[in-house]
């Protein structure tokens, strides 16, 4: 039997290896699946979240079509994501009603398949609801509720389709739909009745349409943010804080001292960056959320307004 000092040697020397191999382990994590063959499309995808989103997508295996108002941003994000091949774009203003349609056959037309759908494209024209004109609150829905509604009408009936031709070959392929919202929608926010109104109503698309495509295999669910690191969210004094949109000039960001009362509230104590935001919208698109449909994450470090 080995003695108390022997015994003390083994746990330490046991301890020590245990800890290098979760060392190990962690400095090298494993993607517990992969996305090889699966075609995505994500919108809004020239930069911030949307960029983000495309590269986990592109890390797990996929082709990704990226898609953004400005091809300038759209050229840009190729180059920096690499992936020849496996990257394209299509550049559209998707509040266009053809566009949607357009963009959906840009990538049946490049890939031959649509499998996953990342419905980003976004922006704030924030007003207290007096000053809120009838322009700016339609531009709110136009852009985050009728825009996804028209980009899943146009993929449906390539996703029936093949829906059908697989079941007739006894074959079960899921397929993913993350519409993007807000705490904003689930909690309301001071100054945004029209972007409030919209994700709130991106929820509604979400749960109706996991009823209606339940049966083609296809999970539809919803990623809800808090404030992550992206130009909605900078400061208002900084140079880049306003958006030049249908010809009118949008002010973007927070004012600083609000910035930090967020931050502060918040249980995590810091904004989110782009990359952990994809990270709960790449969960959403892979075989770990096969069983899971019509729900909404929130992703926002613990915040609520």
């Amino acid at each position: 039997m080995e003695n108390a000092e022997e015994m003390s040697i083994a746990l330490e020397n046991r301890t020590a290896s245990g800890i290098e191999e979760q060392a190990a382990v962690s400095d090298t994590p494993q993607m517990p699946f992969t996305l090889q063959g699966r075609t995505a499309l994500v919108t809004g995808s020239g930069r911030g979240i949307g960029r983000a989103i495309a590269k986990r997508l592109l890390a797990a295996g996929a082709n990704v079509m990226l898609n953004d108002i400005d091809e300038g941003l759209l050229l840009d994000a190729e180059a920096d994501l690499g992936h020849t091949g496996r990257a394209r774009h299509v550049a559209g203003d998707l509040t266009d009603p053809a566009t949607p349609e357009k963009v959906v056959q840009a990538v049946l037309s490049s890939f031959g398949a649509i499998d996953i759908i990342v419905n980003n494209a976004g922006y704030c024209w924030d007003s207290v609801i007096q000053k809120t004109t009838d322009e700016q609150f339609q531009a709110m829905l136009d852009i985050h509720l009728v825009t996804p509604f028209r980009i899943l009408r146009a993929a449906s009936g390539y996703i029936r389709e093949a829906a059908k031709t697989e079941a007739a070959n006894n074959r079960r392929v899921m397929r993913k739909v993350v519409n993007i919202t807000s705490i904003a929608a689930t909690d309301g926010n001071p100054g945004q009745a029209g972007y409030s109104s919209a994700k709130a109503g991106v929820i509604g698309l979400t749960r109706t349409m996991a009823k209606e495509w339940g049966r083609y295999n296809v999970n539809v669910n919803a990623v809800g943010f808090g404030l992550i690191e992206t130009r909605l969210v900078q400061p208002l004094d900084s140079p880049n804080a306003n958006l030049q949109m249908h010809g009118h000039d949008i002010r973007l960001g927070v004012q600083p001292a609000v910035l930090e009362a967020v931050k502060n509230a918040c249980p995590l104590g810091r904004l989110g960056t782009p990359d952990e935001a994809a990270g709960a919208v790449l969960f959403f698109c892979s075989p770990l959320s096969d069983y899971v449909t019509g729900e909404v994450l929130i992703c926002g470090g613990g915040m609520h307004f």
